[in-house]
């Protein structure tokens, strides 16, 4: 049995209670394009990545340097690249619109949007065992999203924790890093069941048990009080929306209900119709 491995345990060593210090402050929407092309240029040079042509217009370069960015191993980078990456990845928030938690109705709600433009304490990541991130391309993932907006800084957090842990990450457990680029300043991790055909009772259980281990976690940290989920594992992991979604708001209901004015607000973030429907149905 894979022992987890507890929040004392890696605290300190990915410094969760420190704030975030870019090396550069955010780049104006004028230099974005200059500062996407340094930073290939930057990352042509890197021992972590191979050989790549690089495209003519912006659009192709951007998205060659966020499909490095998901394949390069967690690495220690150059602190020249890292700070060209702060500046572009600022920059692209301040160019982003935001939505703030605190101003969406009610202490339990739904909000139907990309989760990395949301703006509150923590948001969830619905992560693989490996906790490392999407090492697809482009993939459509929330993983792949978070840690694009993040940057790599948020994969050589999970790096640490994962070496730490020396296994891969259970089911139905959560981990805590800071969120770097993103509007949240810190991301819950949780690996959800995998659903390969009939919804089993374990598949049940696994699933409510990510939602209470992400609460649970969630608490420790004090400066925690908005909080945002994706729908975890009904991506490619399987599992139907609505019976995720029944789910998902009776274990956040019954925590919040054991723990009351702990969390000022809860989201649950959806992305498809079918996602939304069941989540207003259900709330």
């Amino acid at each position: 049995m894979i022992t987890a491995l507890p929040l004392r345990d890696y605290r300190d060593a990915i410094a969760l209670d420190e704030p975030f210090p870019p090396l550069s402050p955010p780049a104006p929407a004028r230099r974005l394009g200059v500062l996407t092309e340094m930073a290939l240029r930057l990352l042509g040079e890197d021992p972590w990545v191979g050989r790549f042509a690089l495209p003519r217009d912006l659009a192709s370069r951007r998205n060659l340097l966020r499909s490095l960015l998901t394949v390069r191993e967690p690495a220690p980078m150059a602190p020249e690249l890292l700070a060209v990456l702060d500046a572009l990845l600022g920059g692209e928030r301040q160019q982003r619109s935001l939505i703030n938690a605190r101003s969406l109705p009610a202490p339990l709600t739904v909000w139907r949007g990309d989760i990395t433009r949301l703006m509150c304490d923590a948001i969830v990541n619905a992560a693989n065992d490996g906790l490392l991130g999407c090492f697809q391309p482009m993939h459509p993932c929330v993983d792949n999203a978070i840690h694009a907006v993040a940057g790599p800084r948020l994969r050589l957090d999970c790096h640490r924790i994962m070496a730490a842990q020396a296994a891969p990450e259970p089911t139905g457990i959560a981990k805590i890093t800071r969120g770097y680029h993103l509007p949240a300043p810190y991301v819950l991790h949780t690996v959800g069941p995998i659903v390969r055909g009939k919804v089993l009772p374990a598949h049940s259980t696994a699933l409510a048990d990510s939602y209470r281990a992400c609460l649970d976690l969630a608490a420790e940290v004090g400066r925690i009080r908005t909080l945002a989920f994706c729908g975890v594992s009904t991506g490619i992991f399987g599992f139907p929306k609505l019976p995720a979604a029944r789910i998902a708001v009776s274990a956040v209901r019954d925590w919040l209900a054991a723990h009351p004015g702990r969390f000022e607000r809860v989201v649950f973030t959806t992305f498809s119709d079918e996602d939304d429907l069941a989540y207003r149905e259900l709330l």
